[in-house]
C-alpha cells in the first residue's frame, strides 16, 4: 500500500506533462490552421506579389505590347506608302523628264512641216527639197514616238478644252457647232500629259438656227 501510494505522485504529474504536450502540440496545429488564410490567398508566389498585383502587372503589359504592335504596323504602312511614292515620283521622273526638251524640239517639227508645204509651190527642184524634208521629217517623227511623244490633230472633231485652244469661232452651217474646223498649230502629249494644246478654229451655229 505505502509503495502505491508513493507511486501516484509520478503518474498524475507525467499525465500533466503529457496533457500539457498534447495541448501545446493542438495549439501549435490551431495556430497553423488559423494562420492568415487571406495572406496564403493573396501571395502568389515568394515575393509576396498579390495575385492582383499580378494580373495589373499583365494587363499593363498586353496594354503596352498592343500599343507597341499598332506602332509596328502604322510605321509599316508608312514605309510602304513612302516607298509607293517614291516608285511613282521615279517613274514619273523617267517618263516626264524630257518634257523640256521636247517642247524645245516641237517647234522644229513646226518649221519643217511649214517647209515641206510651202515646197508644193515650187517648180524646179522643189521635188528634191520635199524628198529631203519629208526624209527628215519622217526620222524626226520616228524620234518623238520613241520618246513617247504624240501629236493633237483634231480636225473634223469634237472640241475638246481640255487638249484643244479655240483661236476663232465661224459659222459653218453644214457642220455641228463646236466642230473643229482647222488646225493652226498641232498639240502633243508626252505619253498621258500635255505639253502643248492644239490652236483651232471651231465652229458656231448659224444665225437665225
Amino acid at each position: 500500500m505505502g509503495s502505491q501510494g508513493q507511486q501516484s505522485p509520478n503518474i498524475d504529474r507525467q499525465d500533466d506533462v503529457n496533457k500539457s504536450e498534447a495541448e501545446a502540440s493542438s495549439e501549435a496545429v490551431d495556430e497553423i490552421q488559423q494562420s492568415p488564410g487571406e495572406d496564403r490567398r493573396e501571395d502568389t508566389s515568394d515575393t509576396g506579389v498579390s495575385r492582383e498585383e499580378l494580373l495589373l502587372t499583365l494587363q499593363d503589359a498586353q496594354a503596352k505590347a498592343d500599343e507597341h504592335w499598332n506602332q509596328l504596323l502604322r510605321a509599316k504602312a508608312e514605309l510602304e506608302n513612302y516607298q509607293r511614292r517614291a516608285e511613282r515620283d521615279l517613274e514619273n521622273a523617267h517618263r516626264y523628264g524630257l518634257e523640256k526638251i521636247a517642247k524645245e524640239l516641237l517647234p522644229i517639227k513646226d518649221s519643217m512641216e511649214l517647209g515641206l508645204a510651202a515646197a508644193d509651190g515650187f517648180g524646179g527642184d522643189s521635188a528634191k527639197v520635199k524628198e529631203g524634208i519629208e526624209l527628215t521629217l519622217k526620222m524626226f517623227n520616228t524620234l518623238l514616238d520613241k520618246i513617247g511623244i504624240s501629236e493633237i490633230n483634231p480636225v473634223g472633231e469634237k472640241f475638246n478644252p481640255e487638249f484643244h485652244q479655240a483661236m476663232s469661232m465661224q459659222e459653218v452651217a453644214d457642220k455641228e457647232p463646236n466642230t473643229v474646223l482647222t488646225v493652226y498649230q498641232k498639240g502633243y502629249l508626252l505619253h498621258d500629259r500635255l505639253i502643248r494644246p492644239a490652236m483651232v478654229v471651231v465652229s458656231s451655229a448659224a444665225k437665225g438656227d
